[in-house]
């Protein structure tokens, strides 16, 4: 059955009224058959490409991939825009919207002669037919979407939405320029295209080059109509104009009346275009126009097979992708296939040697007007380096490590302020952000330049013009992201600055980004353009104040699964590191850079020329604060972000005050990627060179700015396996700066007790150390809930080599001793603890019952604070492995940790409450066999030289040296299960909460039961 009726096609004889004379109507149709023609061979065919002799099942593909429903209707675009090419000399490219239709751009640039220049293998023959025939979706040849490897493509289109926002960042400060836009209806549905049609705010008329979007509605997506489809035409118009263009629409189906219909619109838009500019241009008003575009509604699948099986095709989704499936499974598809080549009467078109006939090759543009051939789709060719300013004029002066303060991304502004005053001239600079430069402290670039803007202005308004070098006064992540690639591969340099937590919004953008750099690194033809850079700040850290939705540092996750020839990821420490760190990749290219910097007030470590020599080697050890030169350390501690920095030091300034003979080494990571070994990444150490600073099995205790599995990820195939990571956990909410730290264990405090827990050669003195520690996190949760900020001694800290900071205040003791203390003598926290701990494990254990009541008592009091803290984390935590005999003390405000010995662990260690010290345990009344769960377990760990029974607690289950055993079970070395000895530890919480009052009354108790408790 044939379904292609020749009265489908023009003849010579015909033509409608129009611009175009019926010579050139029919040479246009014949071109654009031709295309087609082409684009069905792809799709198709892998042999017989003029079809010679009959098409046989051998001459097609064994998988036939590809899309056919937009890809008529895009040839019929690309054709027309040939014409006013030619007709206007115009510097103009395509963008495909809908990139899956491969098939019409290469087909057009083959068409050209832009393809075989480039590939010279695909000739203009029968031979180079075949092969680009072959190729196409085919194991070694090309992709069925517009890739990186097809000649005029700077947008992939394999994911939808981006096409607009890629053409205005293109045409921005390219005056000369006209990208023609085609958006898919079923793009259109998409949250960044239908943001960015708001583009024509930011275009200048004057600067700025244009844009021409062509909406291609053809009804269907995969399965589904479109929406814009099925609107009428008025409220259609209506949502456009609302957007601020003015639209014209063409509508049909019969090839001749569209060709005349297409040709007068597109004329009217590009004169409109030029005489916007030059009016514009020549009076200097930048007063936003009605910039034209076109609608294009047209059948999906136009030309193709109509009925298939019964079952209509052309102009239903059917026509999707393969709209005729040829197989041994279809036989009959064989001739329908062959029909429908054949009316496009490929003896028409190409002679006998397969060349497109000179009369019709004549029709496209020549040179690099040729749209496959705009120089501006090869953005490396027209890229220039930036002017740099020295970056070294606007550093820090620091006199000392750790004496001064500054706002890292304030000094980064003045920075940024003078590139874009050197390059001002060039017009190859930008950057863009979601209306946060001056809430990322970047507001010195406004001493320069203001924000682009072309809407209303108001006098209240600050910094819009229409004509700036910032673009961030749209709150769009979407946008600002496709602006500043469109803007990178048309040859010109950016950065882009965002709140890190909301980068994710860009999280799929940025991977086709990346992949598109990776491809096109690999290609001779594709030039290098300038490094994508992001500037990552009011980071994880600086959110307090903006709560948990604001706190997220995952992007560096993202960014590192591509591939390591891209991406880079620096974290400079400081304002020093930070601008020589942006120095580089402002010079960078074909790579993708992310800076993660503060914005607040922190210490500066490094002179300049220290941070240059730091950031160029990207880690390195801190011999300033480290004491292990001249022998091994008994320690590693490392940083990797601001914060976590300035908690290391503060960590390490507390041990070599408390502990002098210890040996450490610091070690900070500027360049993340220096973790990976170099077969994975170029700038990986050597595991030499790792080894050297790591060392090869001392422990690692690590503080990261992310999340800390990404470092365990990055060392996974490096010696040294005693690596503790502390970051990010997903702990927050709005609170102090140094809170945000002790919730997620990255603070000085735990960070102490995590090398004393590595290093059990430290015997007792180690154990007080620790025990203050936690004392220092009950103070500091009391304090921050009675004042609202942090504590004198952690919001002034300065950095020595050996300090505890500002004294903290002085905590109220009993005023009577345990025994063995003479009468009114002083009474410290730690031999009052020594000797309640003494008592509880001798005789408290078989009068905790009598004491009950008044327990009950004192734990209502707090129930309503630690159940929230205990049901919103003991069930993810327990079952881990870990676990301590816990003690509440204090007024409900802070649980703290009676013994922690067994805390041999990395990310999660164990049940804790909002203030990331460790929760209590159930309450008494919750027995085990209520409450289930899996039994404790004991055992013995060896500390500086003395055996020390391990205490265990689990939900539910039997306390002591027994195996693990539900409740009701075996009992424990105490002779109780585990509900008796919660009572336990409650007896001695309240015994530490009600002072004497509680020693006395619970004295009385155990004195009554001593001597059986003895004999137990």
């Amino acid at each position: 059955m044939n379904n292609f009726p020749e009265s489908q096609l023009l003849t010579p004889a015909t033509s409608a009224r129009g611009p175009l004379s019926p010579e050139l109507m029919h040479g246009m149709d014949a071109y654009w058959r031709a295309a087609n023609y082409l684009s069905v061979g792809q799709i198709y065919l892998y042999d017989n490409p003029l079809l010679k002799r009959p098409l046989a099942l051998s001459d097609v593909k064994p998988l036939v991939v590809g899309h056919w429903g937009t890809t008529p209707g895009q040839n019929f675009i690309y054709v027309h825009l040939n014409r006013v090419i030619k007709k206007f000399d115009l510097n103009m490219f395509y963008v495909a919207g809908p990139g899956h239709g491969g098939p019409a751009l290469v087909a057009n640039t083959y068409l050209e002669g832009t393809y075989s220049e480039i590939y010279p293998d695909v000739s203009q023959d029968e031979a180079g037919l075949k092969k680009l025939f072959t190729q196409f979706s085919f194991p070694g040849g090309i992709s069925s979407h517009v890739a990186p490897t097809t000649p005029g493509s700077i947008h992939e289109g394999g994911e939808l939405g981006y096409s607009l926002s890629h053409a205005f960042g293109a045409a921005f400060d390219n005056p000369g320029l006209i990208v023609a836009c085609v958006i898919g209806d079923g793009e259109a549905e998409t949250g960044p295209l239908a943001t960015s049609w708001h583009s024509t705010k930011f275009l200048n008329p004057v600067s700025d080059g244009a844009v021409l979007p062509i909406l291609h509605l053809n009804g269907y997506k995969i399965s589904n109509p479109t929406v814009l489809a099925r609107i009428e035409e008025e409220e259609l118009g209506q949502f456009l104009r609302g957007c601020g263009w003015e639209p014209r629409f063409v509508e049909g189906d019969d090839p001749e009346e569209m060709h005349q219909l297409m040709a007068g619109v597109l004329d009217e838009a590009v004169e409109t275009i030029l005489r916007i500019q030059d009016t514009a241009r020549a009076d200097g008003d930048a007063t936003r126009p009605r910039w034209p575009m076109i609608v294009l509604r047209s059948p999906k699948g136009w030309t193709g097979p109509k009925v298939v099986d019964g079952l209509q095709i052309e102009g239903t989704f059917r026509s999707h992708q393969v709209p005729l499936l040829v197989d041994a499974d279809h036989p009959a598809h064989l001739g329908q296939l062959e029909s429908w080549m054949m009316s496009y009467k490929p003896a028409e078109l190409f002679d006998a040697d397969g060349r497109l006939r000179p009369d019709l090759a004549e029709l496209a543009p020549g040179g690099d007007r040729r749209m496959g051939a705009n120089p501006h789709t090869n953005g490396g060719a027209l890229l220039h380096d930036l002017r740099m300013p020295d970056f070294r004029v606007h550093a820090v002066p620091v006199p000392a490590p750790g004496a001064v303060d500054a706002q890292d991304t304030l000094v980064l502004g003045e920075f940024l302020r003078d590139v874009v005053k050197l390059n001002h001239d060039q017009r190859n600079f930008r950057i863009f952000g979601p209306d946060e430069t001056l809430s990322n402290f970047l507001g010195a670039i406004f001493e320069e330049t203001s924000r682009q803007w072309d809407a209303q202005s108001l006098p209240s308004d600050e910094f819009l013009a229409p004509a700036g070098r910032v673009l961030d006064s749209m709150l769009s992540e979407h946008q600002c992201e496709g602006w500043l690639e469109g803007y990178l591969l048309t040859g010109r340099h950016g950065l882009f600055n965002c709140y890190e937590a909301f980068i994710h919004i860009v999280d799929s953008m940025f991977n086709q980004h990346a992949k598109w750099l990776k491809v096109t690194s690999q290609l001779p033809w594709r030039r290098d353009i300038a490094s994508l850079n992001y500037l990552l700040t009011s980071h994880v850290w600086q959110q307090d104040h903006n709560g948990f939705t604001h706190q997220d540092p995952g992007f560096l996750d993202h960014v590192v699964n591509k591939k390591a020839d891209v991406v880079r990821v620096y974290l400079p420490p400081d304002a020093n590191c930070l601008l020589s760190v942006m120095d580089h990749c402002l010079r960078s290219q074909h790579y993708v850079n992310v800076v993660v910097a503060g914005k607040r007030a922190m210490p500066q470590w490094l002179t300049m020329e220290a941070a240059a020599v730091h950031c160029t080697e990207g880690i390195g050890i801190w011999e300033w604060a480290s004491n292990d030169e001249g022998g091994e350390p008994d320690v590693v501690l490392a940083c990797c972000g601001d914060t976590p920095t300035l908690e290391v030091l503060a960590a390490v300034s507390i041990l070599r005050a408390e502990l002098p003979s210890l040996k450490i080494r610091v070690v900070n990571v500027v360049d993340l990627m220096k973790l990976e070994p170099p077969t994975e990444h170029p700038h990986g150490l050597s595991d030499r060179d790792y080894d050297s600073l790591f060392t090869t099995d001392k422990h690692i205790i690590f503080a990261f700015h992310g999340y800390p599995w990404l470092i365990h990820r990055l060392t996974y195939r490096r010696a040294n396996r005693n690596l503790h990571v502390r970051g990010y956990n997903e702990e927050g909410t709005i609170t102090t700066a140094f809170d945000m730290r002790v919730q997620n264990r990255l603070d000085r405090f735990h960070l102490v007790q995590d090398v004393i827990d590595r290093l059990p050669q430290l015997g007792a003195t180690g154990d007080y150390l620790k025990q203050r520690m936690r004392d220092k996190l009950v103070e500091h949760s009391h304090y921050i809930n009675a004042h609202g900020q942090d504590m004198p001694e952690i919001r002034n800290w300065t950095w020595t080599a050996g300090s505890l900071g500002p004294a903290a205040p002085s905590r109220v003791s009993p005023p009577r001793g345990p025994p063995g203390c003479s009468p009114g003598g002083p009474v410290t926290p730690h031999a009052d603890r020594s000797y309640a701990l003494a008592l509880a494990v001798v005789v408290l254990a078989p009068a905790a019952a009598q004491a009950q009541p008044q327990l009950r008592d004192a734990r209502c009091a707090r129930r309503g604070h630690d159940e929230r803290a205990r049901d919103g984390g003991d069930q993810q935590r327990h079952g881990q492995g870990h676990s301590q005999v816990r003690a509440e003390v204090g007024d409900g405000h802070g649980v703290r940790v009676l013994d922690d010995e067994d805390k041999h662990q990395d990310e999660n260690d164990g049940p804790r409450d909002e203030r990331g010290v460790h929760r209590a345990d159930p309450a008494p009344e919750q027995s085990a066999a209520g409450r289930g769960g899996r039994a404790g377990r004991g055992g013995r760990s060896r500390r500086g030289g003395r055996l020390r029974r391990r205490w265990r607690w689990r939900r539910g289950g039997t306390v002591g040296g027994g195996r693990r055993q539900g409740g009701g079970g075996r009992r424990g070395w105490l002779g109780h299960g585990s509900s008796s000895f919660s009572l336990l530890s409650r007896s001695f919480s309240f015994f530490l909460a009600n002072g004497e009052g509680g020693r006395q009354s619970l004295g009385t108790a155990c004195r009554a039961s001593r001597p059986d408790a003895l004999r137990r």
